[in-house]
Protein backbone atom coordinates (compact mmCIF):
# COMPACT_ATOMS: atom_id res chain seq x y z
CA UNK A 1 0.00 0.00 0.00
CA UNK A 2 1.50 3.59 -1.16
CA UNK A 3 0.94 6.80 0.16
CA UNK A 4 -1.64 8.38 -2.03
CA UNK A 5 0.22 11.80 -2.16
CA UNK A 6 -1.35 14.58 -4.86
CA UNK A 7 -2.08 18.03 -4.79
CA UNK A 8 -0.31 20.69 -2.01
CA UNK A 9 1.80 19.32 -0.30
CA UNK A 10 5.65 20.64 1.39
CA UNK A 11 9.11 19.86 0.26
CA UNK A 12 11.83 19.57 2.71
CA UNK A 13 15.43 20.34 1.91
CA UNK A 14 18.40 19.06 3.88
CA UNK A 15 21.98 20.90 2.81
CA UNK A 16 24.37 18.74 4.74
CA UNK A 17 28.34 17.87 4.35
CA UNK A 18 29.54 14.34 2.71
CA UNK A 19 31.95 13.97 5.72
CA UNK A 20 28.75 15.11 8.47
CA UNK A 21 28.28 11.79 10.51
CA UNK A 22 25.05 11.33 12.94
CA UNK A 23 26.06 7.87 14.87
CA UNK A 24 28.77 6.91 13.05
CA UNK A 25 26.34 6.79 9.66
CA UNK A 26 26.69 9.62 7.06
CA UNK A 27 24.21 12.02 8.11
CA UNK A 28 22.64 12.30 4.73
CA UNK A 29 21.84 8.22 5.09
CA UNK A 30 21.25 8.53 9.08
CA UNK A 31 18.26 10.90 7.38
CA UNK A 32 16.80 9.16 4.92
CA UNK A 33 16.66 5.90 7.48
CA UNK A 34 14.88 8.40 10.07
CA UNK A 35 12.19 9.27 7.17
CA UNK A 36 11.78 5.70 5.97
CA UNK A 37 11.13 5.02 9.76
CA UNK A 38 8.81 6.97 9.99
CA UNK A 39 7.06 5.95 6.84
CA UNK A 40 7.54 9.34 4.72
CA UNK A 41 6.71 9.19 1.04
CA UNK A 42 10.66 8.94 -0.15
CA UNK A 43 13.78 11.28 0.22
CA UNK A 44 16.90 11.22 -2.11
CA UNK A 45 20.14 12.21 -1.62
CA UNK A 46 21.71 14.85 -4.14
CA UNK A 47 25.35 15.35 -4.46
CA UNK A 48 26.74 18.65 -5.55
CA UNK A 49 29.97 19.29 -7.12
CA UNK A 50 30.87 22.84 -5.86
CA UNK A 51 29.40 24.69 -3.28
CA UNK A 52 29.96 27.11 0.04
CA UNK A 53 28.13 27.27 3.48
CA UNK A 54 27.66 29.94 6.41
CA UNK A 55 31.39 29.74 7.15
CA UNK A 56 32.06 30.27 3.37
CA UNK A 57 33.97 27.51 2.67
CA UNK A 58 34.60 26.12 -0.76
CA UNK A 59 33.47 22.67 -1.14
CA UNK A 60 34.29 21.14 -4.82
CA UNK A 61 35.14 18.12 -6.78
CA UNK A 62 37.56 19.85 -8.83
CA UNK A 63 41.11 17.39 -8.57
CA UNK A 64 43.17 20.85 -7.67
CA UNK A 65 41.41 20.57 -4.20
CA UNK A 66 40.77 16.88 -3.95
CA UNK A 67 37.74 18.23 -1.35
CA UNK A 68 36.66 15.37 0.29
CA UNK A 69 33.63 17.32 1.86
CA UNK A 70 31.46 17.84 -1.61
CA UNK A 71 27.74 19.42 -0.66
CA UNK A 72 24.76 16.83 0.23
CA UNK A 73 21.21 17.91 -0.26
CA UNK A 74 18.36 15.16 0.81
CA UNK A 75 15.08 16.12 -0.46
CA UNK A 76 11.85 15.18 1.15
CA UNK A 77 8.16 15.65 -0.03
CA UNK A 78 5.58 14.40 2.04
CA UNK A 79 2.62 16.21 3.78
CA UNK A 80 2.94 18.60 5.88
CA UNK A 81 2.36 16.56 9.45
CA UNK A 82 4.80 14.22 8.35
CA UNK A 83 7.27 16.51 7.77
CA UNK A 84 6.80 18.69 11.15
CA UNK A 85 7.46 14.77 12.68
CA UNK A 86 10.78 14.72 11.50
CA UNK A 87 11.62 18.35 11.97
CA UNK A 88 12.45 17.71 15.77
CA UNK A 89 14.90 14.57 14.81
CA UNK A 90 16.45 17.23 12.17
CA UNK A 91 16.97 19.47 14.73
CA UNK A 92 18.93 16.84 16.85
CA UNK A 93 21.09 15.61 14.07
CA UNK A 94 22.08 18.68 11.89
CA UNK A 95 24.56 20.09 13.86
CA UNK A 96 25.68 22.24 10.66
CA UNK A 97 23.93 22.43 7.65
CA UNK A 98 20.78 24.30 6.49
CA UNK A 99 16.93 22.95 6.36
CA UNK A 100 14.44 24.80 4.06
CA UNK A 101 10.59 24.02 3.85
CA UNK A 102 8.57 24.91 1.25
CA UNK A 103 4.92 24.25 -0.41
CA UNK A 104 4.90 22.08 -3.35
CA UNK A 105 2.05 20.95 -5.95
CA UNK A 106 2.65 16.96 -6.49
CA UNK A 107 1.29 16.21 -9.92
CA UNK A 108 1.92 12.69 -9.64
CA UNK A 109 2.97 9.68 -7.33
CA UNK A 110 2.63 6.50 -8.23
CA UNK A 111 4.92 3.06 -7.87
CA UNK A 112 4.49 -0.19 -10.36
CA UNK A 113 3.06 -2.83 -8.37
CA UNK A 114 3.72 -5.47 -10.65
CA UNK A 115 6.87 -5.95 -9.67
Amino acid sequence: MHTKLEGNQKLLRIFVGEQDKWHGLPLHEAIVNEARALKMAGATVIKGCLGFGCKAHMHTAKLLYLSEDLPIVVEIVDTDEKIKGLLPRLDEMVQEGLVTLEDVHVIMYRANDAK
